[in-house]
């Protein structure tokens, strides 16, 4: 069996590109989720390994859709090798099923990690760098005045949630943990 395993990193990002391929490809079953490869439970790929048998291939459009990491990525295909599972993926043309195969994934794999790993780090130096000069991250703080115009309005029962966010320009989630903060405060 050829299963076809396709992943995005958020809701808002499409599949199409991945599924496409995959089709063309001629995969019998296709697998796909949105989320973020950093996390270790990933419900659909948790599917595939089940399915998985000796002589399967899996197919992926790339590499970067299926590891979290070098070690996580390399750990798979080694567990995919010892069950006689094929692995093959159409960006980096690789087959690892041959020789050539197994040795290009383990040099992708590690420049994957590498790249990886320098975007964390220089992440990590902006943050420290914009802290040096005073910045803080995060989105900014709502003005306190709306919010206490926000609270009154809230207490006189006369507007909705959604008419007093329109009128004091704070969301929903700020006028409501400012309620929360005075219940706490009160008690």
């Amino acid at each position: 069996m050829i299963i076809g395993y396709a992943r995005v990193s958020t809701e808002q990002q499409e599949l199409a590109r991945q599924t496409d391929a995959l089709t063309a490809y001629g995969v019998d079953e296709l697998y796909t989720e949105k989320i973020t490869g950093t996390k270790a439970n990933r419900p659909e790929l948790d599917k595939v390994k089940m399915i998985v048998r000796a002589g399967d291939t899996v197919v992926i459009e790339s590499l970067s859709r299926l590891g979290r990491s070098s070690k996580d990525l390399l750990t798979l295909i080694d567990e995919w090798d010892n069950k006689g599972v094929k692995l093959i993926s159409l960006k980096e043309n690789i087959d690892t099923s041959t020789p050539t195969g197994k040795l290009l994934l383990t040099v992708l794999s590690a420049i994957c990690q590498f790249e990886r790993d320098i975007t964390v780090q220089r992440t990590q130096e902006g943050l420290k760098a914009a802290r040096a000069r005073g910045r803080k991250g995060g989105r900014p703080k709502a003005d306190s005045k709306a919010v206490e115009r926000a609270v009154r309005l809230y207490d006189s029962q006369v507007h909705s949630i959604k008419e007093i966010t329109e009128m004091t320009g704070i969301s929903s989630a700020t006028l409501y943990r400012a309620i929360q903060a005075r219940r706490q405060t009160a008690s």
